[in-house]
């Protein structure tokens, strides 16, 4: 069982740009284009600093996801997350497991004959 920090919260703004790029293995400025685009909205400084939360990383993560893995371009990204947060569904989640690895090592694209890539 994981040991877990009860002052971690999720939701806190803790990483400044650089830190934040560095741990998602991007430049600085493809997060500043998320947040032009409306996809991810860091907290700020009095001083206007940028920074990140965990929940902030995750969200990224997910936005890599979809845009290097399954085509997905930053206007449709940000439909699905309207989406999921209109409907209250996990709808990136599955999108995530239609993708994943099945037991026989397929992708479940690959299973169906869809291109992939």
């Amino acid at each position: 069982m994981a040991f877990r920090r009860p002052d971690l919260d999720p939701g806190r703004p803790v990483y400044v740009i650089s830190v934040a790029a560095g741990i998602l293995s991007v430049h600085p400025r493809t997060l500043r284009i998320y947040e032009e685009e409306g996809l991810v909205c860091p907290a700020r400084t009095p001083t206007n600093i940028r920074l990140y939360s965990e929940n902030d990383v995750r969200r990224i993560m997910w936005i890599r996801h979809l845009t290097q893995n399954l085509g997905v371009n930053l206007a449709g990204v940000r439909i699905l997350f309207e989406l999921e947060e209109r409907l209250g569904t996990r709808i990136l989640e599955r999108l995530y497991a239609e993708g994943a690895p099945d037991a026989g090592g397929e992708t479940a694209a690959a299973a169906s004959g869809s291109p992939t890539g």
